[in-house]
C-alpha cells in the first residue's frame, strides 16, 4: 500500500490525511470487528476509549497493536513475520483440538471450519494475529461445548505456586535483610526503602515461571539465590513511581498474566494495600489459554481461598458512583475485563475502563501487555508500569508516564468542588436566601452543547435579575475542560443530596424560547420543542429530585411533569447524550 512507510507508529493513524487511508482504517477497525457503530453492543465507544486511551482530536484512531506490527497489517502484502504470528496462533488452536476433542468427525469439523478462516487472513492479512485466535478459540468453544479446557491445568499451576509460597525455601530468600548500604538515617524513609525491596523482590519472583509450570516447584525454588531476586534500575522506578510523601495512597489497577503467576501475583498486591493503596485485580471473562479468568475461583479452591479478603465485583457496566463506593468499602476488587483475549481496549467491559479511569497507576505483566502498553508510540490516560521477561529470560520493567496533556479529576477533587459549592448553599441559607439549581439541556443534543450553554446562562441571568434573594445554581458556570458525564454527574449528585435545595427547576419548552428571546436569534429547527425531558442527565437528576422530596416534602420541583423524563436511557458511557440517540 502507498503508504505503509509513512507510518512508523500506531500515534500517527489519523482520519482525514487521505481518502486512502481514511478507507484502509475504515476496513481494518470492521474486518477486526472493533467499529463501534456497527456493533455498540461489543465494542466500546470513542468517549469510553478516551476514558484509557489519550487520544489528541476527533481524528485520532487507536490501534489495538504495537509500533512494529503497524507496518505489517499496513502492507498488503503477507510479511513474513506476520505469517509466523498467523502460524503461531494457527498450531494454538490445532493444539487445543487435538487435545480436547475427542471424536474425530468433531475434531476434522472444527479444523477445516478454522482453515477456512484462516485461508481467508493469509489472503488479506489485515486481521490482528490476538483477534484471529480470538475466532478460533470462539468457534472451538462453540464447537466442542466445552467451557475452559485449561480448567484443571491452571487450577494445577495456582496449586503449586501456593505451594512454592509456603515454602521455607521461597519465605527465607523474600525475607533476607537488606545488606549494611541501607541505613537508617530517617525511619519513614528506611520503612519506604524496605517496602521497595520487598515489592522487587515479588515482582521479579512473579515472572518466574518455572515455579510454577515445572514439574516440582522445589527443583526451581532450589535454582533461587538471593541476586536473582535483586534488580537495582527496577527498585529506583518504583521509588520513583511511589515516591514518598504524596498526599493520597494510590488506586491501582493490576493485570496478571498467567494462573500459577496470579498466586504470585496476589503478594505484590498484598504488600500494595498494607503500604496503603487499593486495588482492582482485572481478570478475564473466560477462556484464554493459562490466563486467570473471573470464574476460575469457582472451581478452583487454592485460588477461592487465597482470594477470600477480595471482593468479587461482577457488574460488567457498574456506574462510576457504583465502581467508587465499591472500592471505598473494599481495599482489594476483583473483576472482569470483560473480554477472552490479550488486552484489546475495544472490547473491555464499562466496568474495566472506568477502573482504569478511576487508577492512578496501571501495573501490567506479561510480554503481551508490554507489547499493547509499552511498545507503542500510543499515549495513555494514566502512568503504566509494565514488567515481564524478556525473549533471553531477562527481567524487564518499564515506567510510561500518562499523556501530559491528560486532566485528571479524581474523586477527591470532584468531592472538594462539590464541598465547595455545598457551603455556598449552606451560607446562602444562612442568609435567608432561597437555593434553587436548575436543569437543563446541555450535551443532550448531540452537536448543540455550545448553544446549550448559552441558553442556559441566559435564563439564569434572565432569573436572577427577576427573583430576590435566591441563590441559583447554574451547572453550566462549573465545567471545566477535562470533564466527562460521569465526572458532573458524580460531583452533582453529591450536590443534589446534600438537602440543602428549597427549589429545583427543570428547564422547560417556554424557558428555551424566552432564552432565544433574550439572546435575540429565532429558534433553530433542533431547539423547537425541546425541554429538559429531551436530557438523560435532566432523567438521572429527576429521579434524584423525586427520592429528595420523599425525604424533604417541602423541596418543589417546578418544571415539566416528572412521567415525560422517563423515557430517556442511560447516559451513554463518558459522553452527555442518549445512548439510544447516538
Amino acid at each position: 500500500m502507498p503508504f505503509s512507510s509513512e507510518f512508523t507508529s500506531v500515534q500517527n493513524l489519523h482520519y482525514g490525511r487521505s481518502p486512502a487511508l481514511d478507507a484502509w482504517l475504515l476496513h481494518f477497525l470492521t474486518e477486526n470487528n472493533l467499529e463501534h457503530s456497527i456493533d455498540p453492543g461489543k465494542n466500546a465507544s470513542p468517549e469510553q476509549i478516551r476514558f484509557m486511551v489519550a487520544l489528541k482530536g476527533e481524528a485520532q484512531v487507536y490501534g489495538p497493536f504495537s509500533d512494529r506490527r503497524l507496518p505489517l497489517l499496513l502492507n498488503t502484502d503477507l510479511d513474513q513475520d506476520l505469517r509466523d504470528e498467523y502460524n503461531a496462533k494457527w498450531l494454538a488452536l490445532a493444539g487445543l483440538v487435538r487435545e480436547f476433542v475427542a471424536d474425530s468427525a468433531d475434531r476434522k469439523r472444527i479444523l477445516m471450519l478454522c482453515a477456512h478462516k484462516f485461508r481467508q487472513v493469509l489472503v488479506s492479512p489485515i486481521m490482528i494475529p490476538s483477534r484471529v485466535i480470538k475466532r478460533f478459540i470462539t468457534i472451538f468453544l462453540t464447537q466442542s461445548g466445552l467451557t475452559d479446557p485449561y480448567r484443571e491445568r491452571k487450577a494445577k499451576y495456582n496449586r503449586q505456586a501456593q505451594e512454592a509460597l509456603e515454602s521455607p525455601e521461597v519465605d527465607r530468600l523474600l525475607n533476607i535483610c537488606p545488606d549494611a548500604s541501607h541505613r537508617c538515617e530517617r525511619l519513614t524513609d528506611f520503612r519506604f526503602g524496605l517496602d521497595m525491596i520487598e515489592l522487587t523482590r515479588l515482582i521479579i519472583l512473579s515472572t518466574l515461571s518455572d515455579i510454577w509450570t515445572g514439574p516440582y516447584y522445589q527443583d526451581a525454588c532450589d535454582r533461587l539465590n538471593a541476586t536473582d531476586l535483586c534488580d537495582d534500575h527496577a527498585l529506583q522506578i518504583l521509588k520513583t513511581v511511589f515516591e514518598p510523601g504524596q498526599e493520597r495512597s494510590l488506586r491501582i489497577l493490576y493485570l496478571p498474566d498467567t494462573s500459577g503467576g496470579l498466586m504470585f501475583d496476589l503478594p505484590i498486591i498484598r504488600a500494595l494495600i498494607r503500604q496503603g493503596h487499593r486495588v482492582v485485580l482485572a481478570l478475564k471473562e473466560g477462556f484464554y489459554f493459562e490466563a486467570p479468568s473471573f470464574w476460575d475461583w469457582e472451581q478452583d479452591h487454592v485460588l477461592s481461598k487465597a482470594l477470600e479478603d477480595a471482593h468479587l465485583f461482577a457488574n460488567p457496566r457498574a456506574s462510576k458512583n457504583e465502581l467508587l463506593q465499591a472500592q471505598r468499602e473494599h481495599p482489594l476488587l476483583v473483576i472482569s475485563d470483560g473480554t477472552r483475549e490479550e488486552l484489546n481496549l475495544y472490547r473491555c467491559s464499562v466496568t474495566f475502563a472506568r477502573a482504569w479511569k478511576e487508577a492512578d497507576l496501571i501495573l501490567a505483566k506479561g510480554e503481551p501487555h508490554n507489547r499493547r502498553l509499552i511498545q507503542t508510540g500510543q499515549e495513555f490516560t494514566r502512568d503504566i508500569l509494565c514488567f515481564h521477561r524478556n525473549s533471553d529470560g531477562a527481567f524487564q520493567l518499564h515506567h510510561k508516564p500518562c499523556a501530559e496533556h491528560v486532566v485528571k479529576f479524581n474523586e477527591y477533587q470532584l468531592l472538594d468542588k462539590a464541598d465547595e459549592l455545598i457551603a455556598a448553599m449552606r451560607g446562602a441559607k444562612a442568609s435567608g436566601r432561597s437555593v434553587m439549581f436548575y436543569s437543563a439541556v446541555i450535551g443532550s443534543i448531540p452537536g448543540q452543547t455550545d448553544t446549550a450553554i448559552k441558553l442556559v446562562d441566559t435564563h439564569v441571568r434572565h432569573l436572577r435579575e427577576k427573583l430576590e434573594a435566591t441563590f441559583i445554581i447554574n451547572p453550566a458556570e462549573h465545567f471545566e475542560e477535562g470533564m466527562d458525564a460521569d465526572d458532573l454527574m458524580f460531583m452533582w449528585e453529591r450536590v443534589q443530596r446534600s438537602g440543602l435545595l428549597n427549589v429545583w427547576r427543570f428547564q422547560t419548552v417556554a424557558d428555551i424560547e424566552r432564552s432565544f428571546e433574550l439572546m435575540g436569534k429565532k429558534i433553530p429547527p433542533v431547539w423547537a420543542g425541546k425541554d429538559s425531558t429531551f436530557s438523560t442527565g435532566c432523567t438521572k437528576e429527576m429521579r434524584i429530585a423525586l427520592d429528595m422530596q420523599q425525604k424533604n416534602p417541602e423541596l418543589q420541583i417546578i418544571g415539566p411533569s416528572p412521567d415525560k423524563f422517563f423515557r430517556r436511557s442511560e447516559y451513554g458511557v463518558g459522553k452527555f447524550s442518549d445512548e439510544t440517540l447516538s
